[in-house]
């Protein structure tokens, strides 16, 4: 205490509190657990990275394929009917892809996202459009002969072709795709 009869802040606090009594716990509460995140695919993101893996793998395997050549391909054990079929539009087509002016891994990288895109939106069958290669001069329609390849090399891809005149013609395929 000081002279003056004045209690030290010390002093005060304690004498405020002596009638104070500590609660007891009751049991401890713990704050809410956090909801769980879904599952990653994770199977899924190494198939997509698999398939993204080949698609960009150079091969030198490229058929030589000419500016008003037809593309046409169908996956083993599929029914011949089905490529006359996606030949004569009888597929809704749910998505498209432009690949003009894209340089070589450029639209392989594009190729691959687009028909990933499709898969994950259910889509059967999409038209790429390839061009039909009048620009590139003596070397003849470098992407259309690499889109035939890339394709084949899917296994999700069960048939495609070349589209009729006022779809693209030989300047686009028509892509039909696994459900899976």
């Amino acid at each position: 205490m000081s002279a003056d009869g004045d209690k030290s802040d010390l002093e005060l606090f304690r004498e405020a509190m002596q009638d104070v009594k500590p609660l007891r716990p009751k049991g401890e509460v713990l704050p809410p657990e956090a909801p769980k995140p879904a599952p990653l695919p994770r199977q899924r993101w190494a198939d997509e990275a698999s398939v993204m893996e080949e698609l960009l793998q150079q091969n030198p395997e490229l058929a030589d394929t000419e500016t008003g050549e037809d593309l046409s391909y169908l996956a083993p054990g599929m029914q011949r009917r089905v490529l006359r079929q996606l030949r004569r539009g009888h597929f809704a087509v749910g998505g498209e892809l432009d690949l003009h002016g894209m340089t070589v891994p450029v639209a392989k990288t594009a190729l691959a996202e687009f028909l990933n895109e499709c898969h994950l939106r259910r889509v059967r069958c999409a038209r790429v459009v390839h061009g039909k290669g009048r620009r590139s001069a003596n070397r003849g329609p470098v992407l259309k002969g690499k889109v035939d390849l890339w394709l084949r090399q899917r296994e999700d891809v069960l048939a495609f072709c070349s589209t009729p005149p006022t779809d693209g013609g030989t300047g686009a395929v028509y892509v039909l795709l696994s459900k899976s």
